[in-house]
């Protein structure tokens, strides 16, 4: 039997579909079923190139791998799904034995090998961050304990007490920079306190604290999946993450807060079947701060997680980038999309019910 020949591909978050050389869908895994968005038995015995807008283009394209079966046959197309969305995916054929009418056709949406590409450059691009923090950080941290410590003795060889007021400067700002230089590399050095945890406990706390801040003006609205189960995380390290970019939110609303029309969304949910940062997980939390203020500008958009960027006058630039590193201490990622009236930032995490033993 082919279904039960292919029942492995059932464990695949990639859609595959296996066909005959004609193109009639034999069987299809469950991540098919989910991008055609259509129940499998619909598709069984139907023609795959009726599902392309290219359909004459698709049978060439199956015939010529029916030709070269040794052969992986890679293009773009665009899917046409029964309830009528349409989006263009990669294609790949192979034929898993020569001597069989059989093809596995390969389906991924463009979008999502994007997001991939994109995630792994966000990694890449954090742990240099991370590391030419850390490097940084140590360079400054010596010098600046003996500039503060030359600074002292100096206050004491004063004769003039005008003149130790510029000693109190150089001081003054000695701890101002020795206290970047502890949030900088604060990150590194906190140990992980893991235990199941709940993420709205997260939410609730970080709106109780947001919502004390702001008294006025200010509306936080719930939009709370309550069936998300509890998982493995260090809750203090994600309440510091949710906190950071929900008073971030607040602090780009100000003038949304004086005129009372501010808005901010905490909306938690389940996606199931998701690849982050190029590992694949069968469950994760997605948790969105949406707000309706004026938007990110967007020369600093792309660079809006990197240290010491910030698109607010006296902003040190590390609360996001904090927000990141805590979300990626537990395998998780975070998004950012802006338009003037609505900015989403967006949180994934992997759900581990329970402690990896080892």
């Amino acid at each position: 039997m082919i279904k039960e020949r292919f029942q492995g591909l059932e464990l695949l978050a990639t859609a595959v579909v296996v066909s005959d050389f004609q193109g009639t869908v034999l069987f299809a895994n469950l991540a098919a079923e989910s991008l055609l968005e259509v129940s499998r038995r619909s598709v069984d015995g139907h023609s795959m190139a009726a599902l392309f807008v290219e359909a004459g283009q698709f049978g060439e394209f199956l015939a010529k791998a029916a030709k070269d079966p040794f052969g992986i046959k890679r293009q773009v197309f665009e899917l046409v799904r029964p309830n009528g969305s349409s989006e263009h995916v990669h294609v790949t054929l192979s034929c898993p034995d020569a001597n069989e009418n059989i093809t596995l056709i390969e389906l991924r949406e463009i979008e999502q090998q994007l997001k991939i590409d994109r995630e792994a450059r966000m990694l890449d691009q954090s742990i240099a961050n991370k590391e030419l923090i850390r490097n940084l950080a140590h360079e400054i941290k010596n010098p600046l304990g003996g500039i503060r410590g030359a600074a002292q003795l100096l206050e004491i060889e004063l004769p003039s007490p005008d003149l130790k007021e510029y000693t109190q400067v150089i001081i003054k700002e000695s701890d101002r920079l020795q206290t970047l230089v502890d949030r900088l590399l604060a990150p590194h050095r906190r140990p992980h306190i893991v235990a199941l945890m709940n993420i709205h406990e997260v939410c609730e706390r970080v709106r109780s604290v947001i919502l004390a801040e702001h008294r006025k003006g200010l509306r936080i609205v719930r939009d709370y999946d309550i069936s998300i189960p509890e998982f493995m995380g260090d809750l203090e390290q994600l309440i510091q993450a949710v906190l950071n970019v929900v008073r971030n939110a607040a602090q780009a609303l100000s003038a949304h807060i004086a005129d009372g029309t501010a808005e901010i969304i905490l909306r938690t949910r389940v996606v199931r079947r998701v690849t982050i940062n190029r590992k694949q997980h069968k469950l994760a939390l997605d948790l969105q701060v949406v707000d309706n203020g004026p938007g990110i500008p967007a020369d600093i958009l792309e660079r809006i997680f990197f240290p010491l960027v910030s698109g607010r006058e006296g902003g040190s630039g590390l609360g996001l980038t904090l927000a990141q590193t805590f979300v990626q201490q537990h395998e998780g990622i975070i998004e950012c999309s802006s338009q003037p009236g609505r900015t989403i930032f967006k949180i994934t995490l992997p759900i581990q019910l329970e402690e990896h033993s080892g």
